[in-house]
């Protein structure tokens, strides 16, 4: 990100913080106003641990929400230069909006926006595309989302599809931009500090694109939004944004060709209009375009000069990029070849220093990102812990809620099934009864009144009952007419006759069912033993067989036999 671009970003920063301070200001509650208070006065001391530890109790006393809380960290920490924290504060406080927009959709953007700026300003901007497409295609069409903040993201998206070669796509990037603030704040003449800015960059890409008609057209858009802003905005930030656009004005004709315009417009700018690094940059680099290279070096001297002297100590690599090369370049270009020197023996000395600032500074942040994820990680276990519990304690009394619910369901079943058992056994008892009195019956009439299938019968039934050949499982209607020689076709016959149908197989398992019955009344035997002692070795088949005679498993019959017989 370059110096002007990342300037604007931290004045930005530091009216969304002076927003934030007249949101607790008008609070009701007396404490919450002096925790803003002090919060504001550490920040402006650039006191960065007092401003963190503020923060830190504002969280717990929830002055703010945590989201608010990362913000605001984010901000402490990217005013002190500490970048990778700085990216990890407003990461976190978008992720945790992320699910959720509605609870801010204002923050939301803005920690979105940020934390874009930030991948785009270490490179990454693939990952600074990816969180803004995200953040657009989200808010698409909300009512509620500042349309501000919508075309800021627009904005900084163009930037990225700059350095990513598509300049089509980021002139139209650009003019939506700006379409969609003209269309919420032009109409009316009311224009924000940010439609300022908007102007300002979208002027800067045509100008560096070399669209000079288009830059030309985009000054003039930029001096009307100056114009419009100059009547309610902070008069600090009108002077330096009327350094920039005459800076921006003599950049242009200078690049048209018009160099006896540009150096008079050039050198009209006021002094005081050029005293912020931003301004002092431009101004350096126009005079090195117009091979003024004199004042160009004692320009980027002055560049030097405005930073905190704290600056100097941790030379980085965009300060030798932005400052000392460029003043060198001027120096030699101007002739000043000692001075040169000097300031090449300083930028040799500068990249060791560099070298080992980065090395310090990326040490110390990455213990504090550390320590931030170790808190973080406590945390989340903290709460996984808790919310585990109630989990636990919920399904623990579901469990018991389900299983009290179950336990009725089952003694109501038992109860509904003992009694059907019960009809059943009793509708057996008459079967049978019913079945016995038709057999004697038969008994009784004489032999010469019967036929012969009853007479056939009467011998099946009483060889049934005495020597119960029933308990051969291999028994079948060949055996029984080899036990009372005969031919199987008349058992066959004579059981359909005598039985109402019943076929030899059926007439076989009958006696069988009866004999087990009677063996469950009677005896303790297993069920499986008295299964083998009737002919049925086969545990799934006399199941199946007693149910379809019986209509209950042969445990319900032995439990309702019992207790009849009491």
């Amino acid at each position: 990100m370059s110096l002007t671009k990342y300037w604007i970003l931290l004045l930005c920063a530091v009216a969304l913080l002076s927003g934030c301070s007249n949101h607790g200001d008008t609070q009701k509650d007396e404490k919450e106003n002096i925790a803003w208070q002090r919060y504001d006065e550490a920040r402006q001391a650039k006191d960065t641990d007092r401003s963190l530890t503020l923060i830190d109790s504002m969280e717990t006393a929830k002055v703010v929400s945590a989201p608010w809380a990362d913000c605001l960290r984010a901000f402490v920490y990217d005013e002190s230069w500490q970048m990778r924290l700085a990216e990890l504060y407003y990461k976190k406080a978008y992720e945790a909006l992320a699910d959720d927009p509605a609870q801010d959709w204002a923050l939301y953007g803005d920690t979105g926006y940020r934390y874009a700026c930030m991948m785009d300003q270490r490179g990454d901007v693939g990952g600074s595309m990816a969180v803004l497409t995200v953040i657009l295609e989200t808010t698409e069409g909300n009512s509620d989302f500042p349309v501000i903040q919508e075309a800021s993201l627009l904005e900084l998206m163009a930037s990225c599809l700059v350095q990513l070669n598509r300049q089509d796509e980021a002139k139209r990037t650009y003019l939506k931009a700006y379409e969609i603030m003209e269309e919420a704040y032009g109409k009316d003449g009311s224009y924000p500090f940010a439609m300022l800015v908007m102007c300002y960059n979208t002027f800067n890409f045509f100008l560096g694109s070399g669209d000079y008609d288009e830059a030309t057209a985009w000054l003039t858009l930029y001096e009307e939004a100056l114009h419009a802003y100059e009547q309610q905005g902070d008069s600090t930030l009108i002077e330096e944004f009327r350094g920039h656009m005459a800076l921006n004005r003599a950049t242009l004709l200078q690049a048209t060709g018009h160099v006896a315009e540009a150096a008079a417009v050039f050198d009209a700018i006021p002094e005081s209009c050029i005293s912020n690094p931003p301004a002092i940059s431009g101004a350096a680099d126009y005079l090195m375009t117009a091979g003024r290279y004199d004042e160009a070096a004692d320009m980027y001297a002055r560049l030097d000069a405005t930073f905190v002297t704290a600056d100097s100590a941790r030379k980085s690599f965009d300060i030798i990029n932005e400052r000392m090369a460029p003043r060198y370049t001027a120096l030699r270009k101007a002739g000043r070849n000692g001075e040169a020197l000097v300031i090449a023996d300083s930028i040799n000395a500068a990249i060791n220093s560099a070298l080992v600032w980065q090395k310090k500074n990326d040490a110390a942040e990455l213990a504090v990102v550390y320590q931030t994820h170790e808190k973080d990680l406590q945390l989340a276990n903290l709460r996984f812990t808790v919310s585990l519990q109630r989990v636990i304690y919920i399904s623990l009394a579901v469990v018991l809620l389900l299983i009290g619910y179950l336990l009725w369901r089952f003694y109501k079943y038992s109860n509904v099934l003992a009694a059907k058992n019960r009809h059943l056994y009793l509708q057996m008892q008459q079967y049978e009864q019913v079945e016995a009195e038709e057999q004697r019956q038969l008994q009784q009439q004489p032999e010469e009144s019967l036929t012969a299938d009853q007479q056939l019968f009467l011998r099946l039934c009483a060889l049934m009952t005495e020597q119960q050949p029933y308990t051969d499982e291999a028994l079948n209607r060949d055996t029984l007419a080899q036990l009372l020689g005969t031919n199987a076709k008349y058992i066959d016959q004579s059981i359909r006759a005598c039985s109402h149908g019943e076929s030899t197989s059926n007439f076989i398992n009958r006696y069988r069912m009866e004999h087990i019955a009677h063996l469950l009344k009677t005896t303790d035997e297993p069920i499986g033993l008295i299964g083998e002692m009737a002919g049925i070795p086969s545990r799934v088949t006399l199941a199946r067989l007693f149910r379809n005679a019986y209509g209950m498993t042969c445990s319900e019959y032995r439990k309702i036999a019992r207790e009849e017989a009491k």
